[in-house]
């Protein structure tokens, strides 16, 4: 795998990268989701712990944006037109095939059938700087920290759990057959480890919101604010709760 290159990576790196951040995007996606209900939801697609939008995403994204890295106003834009194509096509095709929309942005201004809007557009593209510039060299560290035998035999465990649930959930999700009880066992197994894993990470947001609410609290009835109300504004809610509100209602 290592002497297999696309672009400025192998093909080792490349399926190490698309793992680690479809657990990223996992990870995030149950932190959002944590926030918003006050409780763990698996909102991923397949039942272990992974969201493959997010994989394939960032290993496109890594291939045809890696030269312009260094040109934050080209970064911007290619990111920008490139998540928007990438976001309206794999709405368009999940809908056509599971006939089921995964996300609408119907209510948002400037939006193309639901699939895409600027404002969504604006977010990848300023993550995607931020992958780029700031995440990506710490996973290329991580990738070759990890003696290459090893790395291996880790990757060929994850490409066969991988595919076998992937084929799974599509198996179910068209309706066939459900008969194989070797698939669905490992099925069962997924999920378990996957719902316990998602409420460790549910249980630390929910902790931490509830952490940053007493210091809010403390901060609004400080002696500061008593003296200069002006400082603190009369909201119920943050703009970062906002946005997640935004987030969560485009996506139902």
């Amino acid at each position: 795998m290592n002497n297999l290159y696309i672009g400025n990576f192998n093909l080792y790196q490349l399926i190490w990268y698309f793992f680690i951040y479809a657990f990223l995007g996992w990870i995030s996606e149950v932190v959002f989701a944590a926030l918003k209900t006050g409780k763990f939801v698996n909102r991923g697609f397949l039942n272990g712990p992974v969201c493959p939008i997010y994989g394939f995403g960032i290993i496109i994204i890594l291939l045809a944006l890696d030269k312009v890295k260094d040109n934050l106003f080209v970064l911007f834009f290619a990111s920008f037109l490139l998540t928007s194509v990438l976001e309206f096509l794999t709405g368009f095709i999940l809908e056509k095939f599971f006939h089921k929309k995964w996300w609408d942005y119907s209510k948002e201004i400037l939006n193309i059938k639901g699939y895409v809007c600027v404002r969504f557009s604006l977010i990848w593209a300023i993550a995607c700087i931020f992958v780029i510039n700031l995440v990506q060299p710490l996973i290329f560290n991580l990738v070759e920290i990890l003696p290459e035998i090893l790395g291996a035999i880790i990757l060929t465990v994850f490409i066969v759990v991988f595919v076998l649930d992937f084929s799974f959930t599509v198996y179910q999700i068209l309706q066939f057959s459900k008969n194989s009880k070797t698939l669905e066992k490992l099925e069962r197994q997924l999920k378990k480890s996957s719902n316990k894993l998602g409420e460790s990470v549910a249980a630390i947001t929910l902790k931490a919101q509830e952490k940053w609410e007493k210091l809010n609290k403390k901060i609004k009835s400080s002696r500061l604010i008593k003296a200069f109300p002006s400082l603190h504004k009369k909201s119920d809610k943050s703009a970062f709760d906002n946005t997640i509100d935004d987030n969560e209602d485009n996506k139902n």
